[in-house]
Parts: structure tokens; C-alpha cells; sequence
């Protein structure tokens, strides 16, 4: 699989990641073990968690596996710590609680060092340069090698990059962003994907399948083994289950049909290859479809395909987004 720079970076990840919300929770540790595999033989490096995926099981999973299974110098493993389950706040950026969650999530993960460490949200009530100094003393301390941030909006990854840049070698550059892009949800075009390829920033895009329903497996209903018959996740899927995306499907159904592939291909293919990407993060149910997916490698989407696809999601730019005088 080919490998790319981590926004300005030295640090190298397969243009696939490996997504594992559901492990530990949905994915036990057979299908997990076979998923690894199945992403490792295939060249892939980059394995994205979090501390709150299955209250901690996703990485206590992977930590099991990483060493047996696979050799944890091939692996580029990435978590994120910010989220927590409290109705009142539900994220927290204070230095102290991310770095303690740093702290859990490396004994979970059965490891001294993160590849890469991300602020998994945006916490409005932490001072920001305090969040990011946890982030600097995670590196500086060695539990860290690289350092990104999720879901902040356009002026959040903005101010947070330019204070990380404002002081090199003292604080730590921002890596990456992880944000979800698809097809179906094109809203990191408006301002975090301009910001994020003016500060060199790499995005590593999540639900790039648009959760599922860019696969075209809703077009005729709700498959019983799908996430969208999952009582706990069926209210993740259902807003593209719309008429608005319902075209975008058929659309990419087309192209697959054009191109003899499937639509999950067509649709992953177009993501990865968006300026600015370097990794979509992919979860599967299984490592069957997981390695359907993978199979995408081969595939580069001609022009008229990517502009037909661009041309029918198009999301409604105004003012005072990029080119606004046009109007």
C-alpha cells in the first residue's frame, strides 16, 4: 500500500487507516484479530482508536494484539483522549485529565509510546493553549511521538496550528486532523481543509463512506446485519438515509457500474485522492469487507468520473467562504 507524509511530517502512514470504534464492543477479538491481519498483509500501517471506543475495550483489544499478531514496529498507532461520558461536559481539554488519559490509554494499549496522540474535541470551557500544552509535554516526555487534534472547526484548527507554529522546538506542530468527509458530508471544505493545506496540516478523513450508506447496501432497505439495524448505531446512519443522499448513491452506483467495481471502492477511491487527504479512516464489520475495501489500491477514479461525483455532492458555498467574489 502506498505510504504518505503526515502533513509536514516525517512521519509516514498507508493511505488507508484502520478505524476501530467498534472493537471490544460490536468487534470481538476474533474479528479483530482477522481484521488486523487482513489490513497488515495488505501493507497497512496507520491504526486509529480512542480512549472512550468501547469505554477503553478498543484499545485494550488492540493492545492485545499488537506484539502478538503483529509486530508493533510496523504499526503506526494513533488515539485520541478528550471525550468523556458526562452529560454536563462532554469534553474535556484541561492538562490535567489529558494527560492522565495519555497515561490509561498507553497501559490499555500495552505500549510505552503513541505513534500519534489526538484532542479528540474542541473544549470550550479549557483554555486552549493549556490543551495544547498537554499535547507538548506528551511528546516531550517520549508517551508520543506526533500530535493532532479532531473535530475543531475551521478558526479552532486555525488558532491551535498557528500557536503550535508560533514557537518551534519548544511546541509541538499539529500533524493531523480527524475529521469525517465523504461524498455525502463535504462540510471540511469550507474552511477546515483550506486551513488545514495552508498550515500543513494532514486530514485523516473518518466515515468516508458516509457510515456506511455510499456502500448502496440502504437502496432497497435496511440490511439486518447492517449498523444502521444496530439499535446503537442506527442513529448515526440515519441522516443520510435522506432523499439528497439517496441521489449521491445512485450516482456512485453508476460509476461503479461504469467502472466494473463497486460503489464502496468508487466511493473510498474518491475520498483518498482529495487534496489535502492523506488517510481515510476505514471501519468494517468484518475482515471479508474490510479487504474488499483495501482492494480499492488498484483503482484511480478518471477525471470525469471525479468531476460528475464532485458536480452532484456539491455543498452550497457562500459568502464569505473561498471565492466568494464570484458571486
Amino acid at each position: 500500500m502506498e505510504q504518505r507524509h503526515l502533513g509536514h511530517t516525517g512521519l509516514r502512514v498507508s493511505r488507508i487507516g484502520l478505524g476501530t470504534l467498534t472493537w471490544g464492543r460490536d468487534t470481538d477479538e476474533h474479528d479483530a484479530a482477522d481484521q488486523l491481519r487482513v489490513f497488515w498483509d495488505a501493507g497497512g500501517t496507520l491504526v486509529d482508536t480512542a480512549d472512550v471506543y468501547g469505554g477503553g475495550e478498543a484499545e485494550y483489544l488492540l493492545g492485545q494484539l499488537v506484539g502478538k499478531l503483529v509486530p508493533r514496529r510496523d504499526l503506526v498507532l494513533a488515539t485520541k483522549a478528550g471525550s468523556v461520558p458526562d452529560p454536563d461536559r462532554r469534553f474535556d481539554g484541561s492538562r490535567g485529565h489529558l494527560l492522565a488519559a495519555l497515561d490509561a490509554s498507553l497501559e490499555r494499549l500495552g505500549t510505552d509510546y503513541v505513534d500519534l496522540w489526538q484532542i479528540h474535541a474542541f473544549d470550550p470551557v479549557t483554555p486552549l493553549d493549556e490543551t495544547l500544552q498537554a499535547l507538548d509535554l506528551a511528546v516531550s516526555s517520549g508517551r508520543a511521538r506526533y500530535a493532532g487534534v479532531s473535530n475543531f472547526c475551521g478558526w479552532q484548527l486555525a488558532k491551535a496550528a498557528t500557536w503550535q507554529m508560533a514557537s518551534p522546538g519548544v511546541r509541538t506542530r499539529l500533524a493531523s486532523t480527524q475529521m469525517e468527509y465523504s461524498l455525502l458530508q463535504r462540510g471540511v471544505e469550507r474552511e477546515v481543509l483550506p486551513a488545514a493545506l495552508d498550515l500543513g496540516v494532514g486530514l485523516l478523513p473518518s466515515s468516508p463512506l458516509g457510515r456506511g450508506v455510499l456502500t448502496g447496501k440502504y437502496r432497497l432497505g435496511t440490511p439486518s446485519d447492517s449498523r444502521g439495524a444496530s439499535q446503537h448505531l442506527a442513529p448515526f446512519v440515519e441522516p443520510y438515509l435522506d432523499e439528497p443522499a439517496s441521489r449521491i448513491v445512485d450516482a456512485v452506483a453508476t460509476a461503479a457500474d461504469g467502472l466494473a467495481t463497486t460503489p464502496l471502492q468508487v466511493a473510498l477511491a474518491w475520498v483518498r485522492d482529495r487534496p489535502g487527504v492523506v488517510a481515510p479512516i476505514l471501519g468494517a464489520r468484518n475482515s471479508r469487507q474490510l479487504g474488499e475495501a483495501l482492494s480499492v489500491e488498484a483503482l484511480s477514479l478518471p477525471d470525469e468520473i471525479c468531476q460528475a461525483l464532485d458536480d452532484v455532492s456539491a455543498p452550497v458555498h457562500r459568502y464569505p467562504d473561498q471565492d466568494w467574489s464570484t458571486l
